[in-house]
């Protein structure tokens, strides 16, 4: 049954849990299935539906103009039952799309599906998250923002195997439709159990926690800069990362593997970054997030050793879930009050890398014949962003040293 709106005290702990878990499998629909499945099929298209490097990359770019369109929609709407709407429609379109990219072998067809699906991911990312949380803090539960988010790296893992598991039987037409499917079985759960939000409470409500002064316009500044770079790093492991260690020997035709191992690793990180940024700071956990995901893009490029690629795999996944996590809390600890529109204003700086960084790897894989370019400008842009952490580090130190 669906569920229906309670006052604050009166959700059991099954209806909690039923919510958590609609929020996870819309992440796993509208991200996993509808946007990450196109990671571990790249290869398989290559193969199979001609489709070239310069055009992969585009695809890319245009599902992740479709991701930053929805994202700028969504903070511009303030009512939380259209949200709702947009949120269902998301969810309508991610099954959709997914399996519609078997249906034609179009460019410009795909090009408009990817910007769809990306417009999509925003349910999951966005829309699901901000409600599943309104709803938990109306009826007096702990947020799990953390539980929300594993379904970022559980999403990667059932792509990675549903791929994996249909490439040797299905052409890559069958196979899109096959993923299409599969998405309605997280469909309806997260249509059901995520319930439509009720009337807005008092105003009044989060008022008591104070307000707390904004962080200067250096620190705002830095931080949207910073999360540029990981934009960037973490777009071009996520849109080639298999088409890269698909061309290793030992890893021929095995990619789609390689896309499971990411999400194993990703599914806990959240949890784990938590701890770290417990034990010495948010900014120097971020600072560490950003090395180890340095390290995974330099890997493909100094070696083609399969164990090393295979650890490239592993800190990917382990780091970029991370990042967004450990950014969404510096900024909801600078911005207790309101942080939706700071929020906005670095989706947009993420979003912006995330549209630039496919074309220019395509581009460049179209004319090298590799990824090794693109990786290298990468971990540039990755160790300008970790120049800028240290820049906010020595910021904090400079403003505790000058307190009294």
């Amino acid at each position: 049954m669906p569920i229906t709106p309670h006052t604050p005290g009166q959700a059991s702990a099954g209806q909690r849990l039923r919510v958590l878990f609609a929020g996870i499998c819309a992440l796993v629909l509208t991200v996993g299935l509808a946007r990450f499945a196109y990671t571990p099929m790249l290869p398989i298209m290559h193969r199979e539906a001609g489709l070239t490097d310069l055009a992969a990359g585009w695809l890319a770019t245009f599902n992740y103009a479709g991701y930053i369109t929805g994202a700028i929609v969504a903070a511009s709407v303030g009512s939380l039952r259209q949200k709702f709407v947009m949120y269902r429609v998301g969810l309508v379109l991610a099954v959709v799309t997914t399996a519609a990219l078997g249906l034609t072998d179009n460019t410009a067809a795909w090009a408009v599906l990817r910007f769809l699906s990306g417009l999509s991911s925003t349910a999951g990312l966005l829309l699901a998250s901000g409600l599943a949380l309104n709803w938990l803090i109306r009826h007096g539960h702990r947020p799990e923002l953390g539980l929300h988010f594993t379904g970022l790296g559980l999403g990667i893992v059932i792509s990675g195997l549903a791929v994996g598991a249909m490439m040797k039987h299905l052409t890559w037409a069958q196979q899109w439709v096959g993923l299409g499917l599969l998405g309605l079985v997280f469909f309806v759960p997260a249509w059901r159990w995520l319930p439509p939000p009720a009337a807005p409470a008092s105003a009044s409500r989060g008022a008591a926690h104070g307000t707390v002064a904004p962080p200067p316009r250096r620190w705002m500044a830095l931080l949207i800069a910073v999360y540029f770079c990981a934009g960037f790093g973490y777009v071009i492991s996520a849109t080639f990362i298999v088409a890269i260690l698909d061309k290793l020997p030992l890893l021929a035709s095995r990619g789609g593997w390689v896309w499971v191992i990411v999400g194993v690793a990703a599914a806990p990180s959240s949890f784990l970054w938590d701890r770290v940024a417990r034990s010495m700071g948010d900014t120097p956990a971020l600072l560490l997030a950003f090395g180890l995901q340095t390290v995974s893009i330099v890997l493909p490029v100094a070696t083609t050793d399969t164990a090393l690629n295979l650890l490239s795999a592993v800190l990917y996944g382990g780091t970029f879930v991370g990042i967004v996590s450990l950014t969404l809390t510096l900024i909801g600890r600078h911005f207790p009050d309101n942080p939706a529109k700071a929020m906005a204003r670095l989706t947009l700086s993420y979003g912006v890398a995330q549209i630039i960084a496919p074309a220019m790897a395509g581009s460049m894989a179209a004319h090298t014949g590799n990824y090794r370019g693109a990786l290298e400008v990468t971990a540039a842009v990755m160790i300008a962003g970790m120049v800028l952490l240290g820049a906010m580090l020595r910021d904090a130190r400079k403003t505790a040293a000058a307190r009294p």
